[in-house]
């Protein structure tokens, strides 16, 4: 995960949470959203 940017990690977030991935996946990117803490910022702008 630490290898993609900040723009396709959002990218990856809004696409598995619009195709109802797995919640197992969708957490695992949350994590890294907010380990980077741009979790917060991208709920704000939704």
């Amino acid at each position: 995960m630490e290898s993609l940017s900040n723009q396709l990690l959002i990218d990856s977030y809004r696409k598995a949470k619009r195709m109802n991935l797995n919640d197992d996946f969708i957490q695992l990117i949350e994590r890294e959203l907010k380990k980077r803490k741009i979790f917060d910022m991208l709920k704000e702008s939704s």
